[in-house]
């Protein structure tokens, strides 16, 4: 695939950016209209989505760089260039999270609340910058073939973008953009639950994605790795446990209570 959407001779403006930017964009509408309907205060929401895109951003490129050392320390020039790819999710969820942490506590939010409601934008704008890897031919599985692709009713246009090295290999960025659709859908409908308590729509995301991310993870043949381990696993693993301990803590805590 040509990565490169337009050429403009001075500076070259590639599909990755594109859909990492309208990933921001849909995922910062739809937390200011739930902002609106719970009466947060708009301009310090907007504030913080601000300061999270750039947060993030350096966060994703920050994690990336981390399990690349060799390659940028020898360099160095090359960290800046967030164009050409190297954005990891983990990275830029950690730092987000972190943020998100500190500014509700100063400005006196309610950080379960928060998870909540970024929860499905997050998810929404995963599926979609997905779409960047398929653009930059990265991201993707073993090898395949043509016909095996083409039974699983994967695009044929998708089939043709993932002949890479003389090879047709899964379309595993396709998977995960699909997986996280489902995610995004599963928890639109969890959050409208009225028995549903504060933290658990986000606890459904971490639970959800951890558990898709480790299977995708498995297939994919461009993984971090961490002295022979792929890192994206092991964070997963960690968001399913956190998002257990989260989905459950409402009724311990109720149990606390009524003990």
């Amino acid at each position: 695939m040509n990565p490169i959407l337009l050429d403009l001779g001075f500076i070259e403006i590639k599909w990755y950016s594109i859909f990492v930017l309208l990933a921001f964009i849909i995922g910062y509408r739809l937390v200011i209209s739930r902002c609106k309907k719970k009466g947060l205060n708009i301009s310090k929401i907007s504030d913080m989505c601000f300061y999270l895109v750039v947060v993030c951003i350096l966060g994703a490129r920050l994690y990336y760089c981390i399990f690349n050392l060799d390659y940028y320390l020898n360099n160095l020039t090359d960290i800046i260039k967030l164009w050409e790819g190297g954005l990891a999710i983990h990275g830029g969820i950690i730092a987000g999270i972190i943020f998100i942490f500190f500014y509700t506590r100063k400005h006196d939010i309610s950080l379960l609340d928060i998870l909540d409601i970024f929860a499905p934008a997050l998810v929404l704008g995963q599926a979609i910058g997905r779409w960047g890897n398929f653009f930059n031919s990265e991201a993707f599985g073993p090898e395949t073939t043509f016909e095996i692709l083409k039974n699983l009713n994967i695009p044929e246009f998708i089939i043709n973008g993932m002949y890479i090295d003389n090879a047709y290999q899964h379309p595993t960025f396709f998977y995960e953009s699909l997986g996280c659709l489902l995610i995004f859908i599963i928890v639109i409908i969890i959050r409208n639950i009225k028995s549903i308590k504060v933290g658990q729509v986000a606890s459904i995301y971490l639970i959800g994605y951890g558990i898709l991310r480790f299977l995708i993870e498995s297939l994919r043949q461009d993984s971090l790795m961490f002295f022979g381990l792929k890192v994206a696993q092991l964070v997963s693993l960690i968001m399913i446990v956190v998002g257990i301990v989260l989905f459950i803590l409402p009724y311990i805590k109720r149990l606390q209570k009524s003990s």
